[in-house]
């Protein structure tokens, strides 16, 4: 019998977190960015409902996971405005030109 454990899924959510770590602080695109954000934030929903499975309370870890997912979709919505709005003033989404915002 080949039962898949916790350490398979801990794992997995490691890998997508550093991945989205790496995508978030290497892009220079800000919708690079927002997509290392959004893999940070599946990894640990992942990481939410393995616990879950694996523990005796069963459906906090599941509910956690449900609320990540819909602060990423209201973050997903909040940073296509922000990129709609960028975009229209500036003719560019590059995050190292940003800093012309400031004066």
């Amino acid at each position: 019998m080949n039962i898949i454990g916790i350490e398979s899924y801990l794992i997995i959510g490691l890998v997508l977190f550093l991945i989205g770590l790496f995508t978030a602080i290497s892009r220079k695109n800000i919708i690079g960015i927002f997509m290392g954000i959004e893999l940070i934030l599946n990894s640990s929903a992942l990481n939410f409902a393995a616990f879950s499975r694996f523990s005796a309370r069963s459906l906090e870890g599941q509910l956690f996971s449900i609320f990540i997912i819909v602060i990423a979709a209201a973050e997903a919505a909040i940073a296509l405005a922000l990129l709609l709005s960028i975009y229209r003033r500036f003719g560019d989404i590059d995050a190292d030109k940003l800093d012309s915002m400031k004066g």
